[in-house]
């Protein structure tokens, strides 16, 4: 995936309908939070091995990857009013939780790292 060419496209998309004035970074942020809560309405009532085949349910796979794909875009959108290198961050974050979640205390544990006992 070009995440710079997405941003580009997505940014012309934005200009081409005048929507940039709309496009503030509280905005998209806003945006981003609703199409996250979106994505998660198919699953509410689900059992796990429901949510683990969905792929079985094709109107239902189709709803889930549109609010994927709406999460990027806005995910991308905000990323790129903020100037923010979506590759150097993700790289950034993924150290850090590697210092916190070391492989010895997290491996087959879903306990929080502030949560552990000493």
């Amino acid at each position: 995936m070009d995440i710079n060419n997405i941003q580009r496209q997505l940014r012309d998309f934005a200009q081409e309908r005048d929507w940039e004035q709309f496009h503030s970074p509280k905005n998209l942020a806003t945006a981003l939070a609703i199409e996250a809560a979106e994505l998660l309405e198919p699953f509410q009532w689900l059992k796990e091995d429901e949510s683990r085949r969905l792929a079985e349910k094709p109107a239902d796979y189709a709803r889930i990857r549109e609010e994927i794909a709406d999460v990027l875009i806005y995910l991308l959108r905000l990323a790129d009013q903020l100037d923010i290198d979506l590759e150097e961050a993700v790289k950034e974050k993924m150290r850090k939780n590697a210092e916190k979640y070391p492989i010895a205390l997290a491996r087959g544990n879903a306990i929080k790292y502030n949560r552990r006992e000493s």
